[in-house]
């Protein structure tokens, strides 16, 4: 990809345009970590640019922005420019036309405003990013009150930088972020969930949590998670502290490549629990009765006002929904057992449960029960197919009704136990039942 994009560069180049990789592509070569993706700044306008390379999408012509697809990859190749007015908090009303120094300017941090010219190999630097990546600093370009002003989204790129570069925000910018960030209520749902999920998905992902509550963006974000602060829980259970403290302790114990939904799941697994706080008077101790399926609605409401897709709801409220079914466990009966382990997102669902136990009372017991049952259950299928099937009972005579459930679940629950270990079994056990209605 890098080769494809020097060629670009180059062609610019020879044609007489002035051509240099531009943001976090520089950034990244600088800090020994290979670019994702690789775009372009130059001083060619974009009709230039389409003549150039005879085919291009003008992804943003308005703003100088061509794709333009090269060996299988696509580049974006973006004209110099300067910013006109902000006027909605998200894009300036117009642009001009420019050169590289002019548009370093408008650029958001100063870590991500250096050009690099891979022909020469020299490095552009406008806007001492390469002081502040030395010394993991995210500082914004210029006034950072006017960065943060312009582009509202700059204040969650801000946090999502510092995350997954492990950097600090210089005092200036994190004063202005603070002072901005209820203008992260301003932009579409879609774009927050896009800057979110980056957060959610880096294994420096407590870090994110942090700065989100501390700059004041979790109020306008995920207000509901504040509401944890405070919320005590039966110290005897949860020596950790509150549902908060449990919470944010949860996420730091997750895996590094945890999943989406996991990240999600634990994140509001206890999200009902100060809606369901009550005292028990007599047993002198706090309850949340039902805070589980309360807490599978309130997150179902929640991801999809950011406007998650429902693969991703749906595994999140299920873990939820069940998060406290993992206490009972070793009273279930093998078939109730299997179909509970059997469930789609049930490795994600363990890891919770994992989480959730390390993160107050320490004790495992229930998962490594469901560990061992695994290893003993591995040799077949969880769910085998059934010994029985709705024709076999209309060939015994059954008329079709609701009935035919319960006759079919009961063979199943059977099958699954052991107890009807083959279809001839299985049909000897259903001329029984049939006999007997």
């Amino acid at each position: 990809m890098e080769k494809s994009a020097i060629q670009l560069v180059r062609r610019l180049q020879e044609a007489g345009h002035e051509a240099l990789f531009a943001g976090g592509c520089v950034r990244d070569r600088l800090s020994g970590t290979p670019p994702k993706d690789f775009d372009i700044a130059t001083s060619a306008t974009p009709d230039q640019i389409l003549n150039l390379f005879g085919k291009g999408e003008q992804v943003g012509a308005h703003f100088g922005v061509i794709l333009v697809r090269e060996k299988g990859a696509h580049f974006e190749i973006a004209t110099f420019r300067k910013d006109g007015a902000y006027t909605d908090g998200r894009r300036p009303a117009s642009v001009v036309f420019t050169d590289a120094k002019e548009d370093a300017q408008r650029r958001d941090f100063t870590v991500n405003g250096m050009f690099f010219d891979p022909v020469a190999v020299q490095l552009i630097d406008y806007v001492a990013g390469q002081e502040d990546l030395a010394a993991r600093k995210i500082r914004a370009i210029g006034n950072p009150l006017d960065r943060f002003r312009e582009d509202h989204l700059r204040l969650l790129r801000a946090v999502r930088f510092a995350t997954v570069l492990d950097f600090s925000i210089e005092e200036a910018t994190w004063k202005a972020l603070q002072s901005q960030a209820k203008n992260i209520s301003t932009l579409p749902p879609e774009r927050v969930r896009e800057e979110l999920d980056k957060i959610w998905r880096h294994p420096n992902r407590v870090v994110g949590f942090d700065l989100l509550v501390d700059s004041g963006l979790m109020s306008f974000l995920l207000p509901e998670l504040l509401l944890l602060k405070g919320c005590e829980q039966p110290p005897q259970w949860h020596p950790e502290g509150d549902v908060f403290v449990h919470t944010r302790l949860m996420l730091s114990l997750l895996p590094p490549d945890a999943s989406l939904p996991l990240v999600l799941s634990t994140l509001f697994h206890d999200i009902a629990k100060p809606a369901t706080y009550t005292f028990d008077e007599e047993a002198q101790r706090i309850r949340f009765n039902g805070h589980d399926k309360l807490g599978a609605e309130m997150t179902a409401v929640i991801l999809k006002r950011l406007k998650y897709s429902n693969q991703v709801i749906d595994a999140a409220v299920a873990a939820v929904a069940v998060h406290m079914a993992f206490k009972d466990v070793p009273k279930m009966r093998k078939a109730k057992l299997k179909r509970f382990m059997a469930r789609g997102n049930f490795a994600d669902e363990l890891e919770l449960h994992r989480v959730d136990c390390l993160g107050s009372n320490g004790i495992l017991d229930h998962y490594h029960f469901l560990k061992e049952k695994a290893e003993e259950f591995a040799a077949e299928p969880l769910i085998p197919p059934p010994f029985l099937t709705g024709r076999d009972l209309i060939d015994h005579g059954m008329q079709p009704g609701p009935g035919f459930k319960a006759i079919l679940t009961g063979a199943q629950d059977l099958q699954l136990e052991g107890t009807l270990q083959s279809r001839e079994a299985a049909l000897a056990w259903l001329r029984e039942q049939t006999r007997n209605r």
